[in-house]
């Protein structure tokens, strides 16, 4: 009863500070001008700002805990809570641990996990919004592309709207694999076809050409992340090989599994910038010689394991699991072997670790037991259930990870915790 009224409260807080968009039903009609300059400034650490300590997150009783069991019971009660609590009735998905915004990741995740989940009127109301309101446009209004900007909310005159044009290449990775699994799920191939014109505007804006022709994905427009030197900056957390051999069945016309490739070599390099061998936020790639370097001191991203990292587990399992990749598991069991072994002598493992594997922070984080549990599933089966006993399900009350407001902690657990078996193999084969 606490959670409902909370979940009242908390919608309708948001249809007074923030008034509803007026949704056109066609997910594909004319989209709303987006206005103000675009900012070269790259996307930063979705959930990383001031995350808080997890000791004070919801704990569940040891009664309850005893039942609980990663089922689809629990898959359909924490995603019925999302449901309620952070996506708004036209669609909108709102992280409110920054300032009511939402984002191209929050609406992508959306769609991914409505799909999962088979949730088909979710899933266009969440594109639907994203469709009308994300779509980048020049300063004249004119569509510049298929991709959605990352950032809306209010800006400093206290308008709704576009906040940042850049777009960020993991949100829409993740909205095309969903369409094309919703495509195949539920036989709309409208849905196909929107996610070969996405596929189309992603290679051209987000990847680029490096030494003998080597094709990598970039976080986001070239403008942002490549440098006048020949070098660029990468977030190992936007690789998602799985994805690239989906995109890779239904566009022929782009060589998607060169992604694939490049993804494992740039995981596997930059390992070798940390002493830990944990993958980095950001790392920064020479074009001309192909060699990987940590990001500058001063820079406002940084290269050390943190938030934006953990992801780096789920993608590379997830590949593991839906196309059997050796390459995914032998990551896996190298760049995880420091957690491993924290993990043995202390059954706690720091939110964030530098290049020296010194812990910079003095809390942890239920986002990354999860996605470390994605991945230890795999490959350290004992390991992964001790996270879950000890770190994961004591942590979920009611629907919830942690506190009501953590966004991005409810979709990274959801996703980490989804059985393998929950998708069905003739979704990921070619139609």
């Amino acid at each position: 009863m606490q959670m409902l009224i909370l979940t009242m409260m908390l919608r309708l807080t948001t249809l007074v500070i923030n008034p509803p968009v007026l949704v056109n039903r066609a997910a594909l009609a004319v989209l709303l001008a987006l206005t103000g300059c675009v900012s070269m400034t790259p996307k930063s650490e979705t959930s990383s700002n001031s995350p808080p300590p997890t000791e004070d997150a919801p704990v569940a009783s040891s009664s309850s805990l005893a039942k609980l069991q990663v089922n689809s019971e629990l898959l359909q009660q924490s995603w019925e809570v999302y449901r309620q609590q952070f996506i708004q009735a036209d669609g909108r998905v709102i992280d409110y641990e920054a300032s009511d915004r939402s984002t191209s990741e929050g609406q992508a995740y959306a769609m991914l996990r409505a799909v999962l989940i088979n949730d088909p009127a979710t899933f266009a109301t969440t594109l639907n919004w994203a469709e009308n309101n994300l779509r980048r446009r020049s300063a004249a209004g004119e569509p510049l592309d298929q991709l959605w900007a990352w950032k809306w909310g209010i800006d400093q005159a206290g308008n709704w709207g576009t906040i940042d044009e850049n777009f960020a290449s993991d949100a829409d990775i993740d909205c095309i694999t969903a369409l094309i699994l919703a495509s195949r799920r539920w036989g709309r191939p409208e849905y196909l076809d929107l996610a070969l014109k996405k596929l189309r505007d992603l290679w051209q804006f987000s990847t680029i050409e490096g030494q003998e022709g080597k094709n990598y994905l970039l976080p986001g427009p070239a403008s942002a992340f490549v440098l006048p030197e020949g070098k660029i900056y990468l977030n190992p957390s936007y690789f998602a090989p799985y994805a690239f051999r989906l995109f890779a069945q239904v566009d022929p016309d782009h060589d998607w599994l060169s992604l694939v490739e490049s993804s494992y070599q740039v995981l596997n390099n930059s390992s070798q910038i940390a002493a830990t061998g944990l993958p980095s936020d950001w790392i920064a790639l020479d074009l001309n010689t192909g060699q990987i370097k940590p990001l500058p001191s001063d820079s406002k991203i940084q290269s050390l394991y943190s938030f934006d990292a953990y992801r780096v587990w789920w993608r590379v399992a997830w590949d593991a699991v839906w196309f059997d990749s050796r390459e995914a598991r032998s990551y896996l069991q190298t760049a995880s072997q420091h957690l491993q072994q924290l993990w043995h002598s202390s059954s706690r493992l720091p939110a964030r670790i530098d290049l020296k594997g010194q812990a910079t922070v003095s809390y942890d984080a239920t986002s990354q037991y999860a996605m470390l549990y994605a991945a230890w599933r795999l490959i350290e089966p004992d390991k992964a259930q001790q996270l879950l006993d000890q770190k994961l399900l004591p942590r979920y009350n009611q629907g919830i990870w942690d506190d009501q407001s953590a966004y991005y902690t409810q979709n990274l657990v959801w996703l980490a915790l989804l059985p393998p078996t929950e998708i069905e193999p003739q979704l990921l084969q070619p139609q």
